[in-house]
């Protein structure tokens, strides 16, 4: 079995837990999510805990054990607390701004990009350079964010782009000519 699928998750007294038809609900003040198990795994809910279990003894389907139990981890954490990933535009004239629920990017091609924001993701812009993105959600907000910087990845000689918060970028030698 798993390293961490053995360790039982601690409820948080704000989150509410449902569970029916193999359909987890958590819902709390941040929002709610759904989770659909997989056949092998089944959950044990006590009062303040919840184990990730084998519903089926001959299975050797270890590793759903310590994914699903990251997944509910996750989302108990992001109903209760929620997540932020933040992302910086480097480079000369990159700016975004924001119009309801539509993220405008100016990156450096001949037009704007515009990018809707789905549900469940808020987004803010700070000086035209700094965006600021906010769900309850992890896997959402993790795709968002991918999408946000693939428009302009990070390139490695001037290193300009579409980076993440604190990311790090392995700078390159340009080329250099005969002297």
């Amino acid at each position: 079995m798993s390293r961490i699928g053995k360790r039982s998750i601690k409820l948080v007294e704000d989150v509410k837990i449902f569970y029916k038809d193999r359909v987890l609900e958590v819902k709390g003040p941040k929002g709610e999510l759904e989770f659909q198990m997989h056949p092998d795994v089944d959950l044990v809910i006590d009062d303040q805990t919840l184990s990730v279990i084998h519903s089926n003894e001959k299975t050797t389907r270890t590793a759903l054990i310590g994914t699903t139990w990251k997944h509910i981890n996750n989302m108990i954490s992001g109903v209760s607390k929620g997540f932020q990933k933040k992302l910086n535009l480097v480079g000369v004239g990159y700016r975004a701004a924001l119009n309801q629920k539509e993220l405008v990017l100016n990156l450096g091609y001949s037009h704007p990009i515009k990018y809707s924001i789905p549900d469940g993701i808020s987004a803010s812009v700070d000086a035209n350079t700094k965006i600021t993105l906010e769900s309850s959600d992890k896997q959402l907000l993790g795709q968002v964010s991918a999408e946000i910087q693939k428009f302009r990845p990070p390139e490695p000689y001037k290193g300009k782009g579409v980076l993440f918060e604190g990311q790090k970028l392995k700078r390159k030698a340009g080329k250099s000519g005969k002297v």
